[in-house]
């Protein structure tokens, strides 16, 4: 996204300039990659020396277009890639369950049954995610503004279904991708303006708790896993102001993580556990969010 000088500024822009080097006479020297302006040299932003100027980039072009949308505070959903819509998941068991019938003596296909009833069991959090989203993206009575704007890893699942549920009542919603040595692509929900991809894990955790108000936490495998602890470590040790963590499956994440383990262990006190609480509907997780910060 290009910008145009100032009025009466007296230096011409970086555009105008970039325009005119294009336009040079072709010559052994002009040809030559160190001729080419820096910043419009590909080349040469790659170099590994140029990491921190990659870095500040890509912190500072989603944080230029989001202020651009006047978009100061947003509502976090994270959760699985691999939680579909429900329709889906009970295909996807009705495959497992037919391969596994023609033969049932094969151990794999057993497993991917029972793999396959679970993601079935879990993907009542779809609609959730969906649901949610379209509670926090509904226009305040008030100002007519959306009462949040939801982000999300801009991905399939969980975090397909929350921007799907913010794009159904007609709302902005943002999605921070990642590049990924196996093929991502955004979800078709996302608003095509606020869709950003980043190269740094670092950077787009960043811009996820930037400007947000709450975190929500639907089950998922690493990467939420990820996003959810760091939230909760950087706001134990207060390097965030203390918002909202709401997980919603209590059974789920009681099942993968002893929370009461650690602290029996010595390792978290027992008032790191109220960091975060359960809730099992949208409906229940809007109230929380819209209570804590006085929106509804």
């Amino acid at each position: 996204m290009m910008r145009n000088k100032k009025k009466n500024e007296p230096f011409p822009s970086a555009l105008e300039d970039a325009r005119a080097a294009e336009r040079c006479i072709p010559s052994p020297q002009t040809l030559s990659p160190s001729y080419r302006l820096a910043f419009r040299d590909h080349d040469f932003l790659l170099r590994d020396e140029l990491r921190p100027v990659r870095l500040q980039l890509e912190l500072l072009k989603p944080e230029l277009i989001l202020k651009e949308h006047d978009i100061e505070s947003t509502i976090v959903i994270f959760g699985g890639a691999r939680i579909p819509e429900p329709k889906v998941a009970q295909e996807q068991l009705a495959e497992a369950e037919a391969a596994a019938r023609i033969n049932p003596s094969n151990e794999s296909l057993a497993r991917k049954v029972k793999t396959a009833r679970r993601v079935a069991e879990k993907s009542k959090y779809y609609e959730e995610a969906r649901k949610l989203a379209s509670l926090i993206s509904q226009p305040d009575k008030s100002s007519g503004h959306p009462n949040g704007v939801v982000v999300t890893g801009g991905g399939p699942g969980i975090m397909e279904a929350a921007n799907r549920g913010a794009y159904e009542v007609g709302a902005e919603n943002i999605g921070l991708n990642i590049v990924l040595p196996f093929e991502q692509k955004p979800n078709q929900y996302i608003t095509p303006e606020l869709c950003f991809q980043f190269h740094y894990f670092a950077i787009r955790k960043m811009h996820f708790l930037m400007r947000a108000r709450a975190l929500v936490v639907f089950p998922g495998g690493y990467g939420t896993l990820d996003e959810f602890f760091e939230t909760l470590t950087l706001i134990q040790t207060k390097k965030i102001r203390s918002i909202p963590v709401l997980i919603f499956g209590r059974e789920f994440w009681e099942r993968i993580i002893n929370f009461e383990a650690l602290v029996e262990e010595g390792t978290i006190s027992p008032e790191d556990i109220e960091l975060f609480k359960y809730v099992e509907t949208a409906e229940e997780a809007w109230a929380i969010i819209s209570e804590t910060n006085r929106i509804s």
